[in-house]
């Protein structure tokens, strides 16, 4: 277990895992580690392993969907004191309904404000 502050990153496509990582790259001078995962697997294996405590996680990821994703993490690791952000590119009311269902925190729509994915990353971690 990790003491410092952690961003898990969750997402298939490795693009938008760099993506994101590059919009977040300078919370690393603020102390905060970046990890990713590439599946929904890797995912809650990481959540286990190292407690991050914001997840950036895509809905369409392979193995276990996002939403299968979250609340595993939520409810059977019971690890609510964790932010999962859900990203995905369909904004659609059922989507937001299921993300919220399975404990998710906030719901990004892709194409994401890079500045606004920053402020939420230094909001969440609460670090300056």
């Amino acid at each position: 277990m990790s003491k410092g502050k952690m961003i898990l990153i969750v997402d298939d496509e490795a693009y938008m895992r760099r993506l994101i990582e590059q919009t977040l790259e300078d919370l690393e001078d603020l102390g905060v580690e970046l990890i990713t995962a590439d599946n929904g697997e890797r995912a809650i294996e990481l959540a286990q392993e190292e407690s991050p405590q914001l997840i950036f996680l895509d809905v369409m990821i392979p193995r276990l969907n996002g939403f299968e994703v979250c609340r595993k993490i939520k409810q059977e690791l019971k690890m609510g004191e964790t932010t999962i952000a859900m990203l995905t590119a369909k904004g659609q009311e059922y989507d937001l309904m299921e993300a919220k269902a399975a404990g998710a925190d906030l719901y990004i729509t892709k194409p994401f404000d890079p500045d606004e994915l920053y402020a939420l990353a230094k909001r969440v971690l609460k670090v300056d």
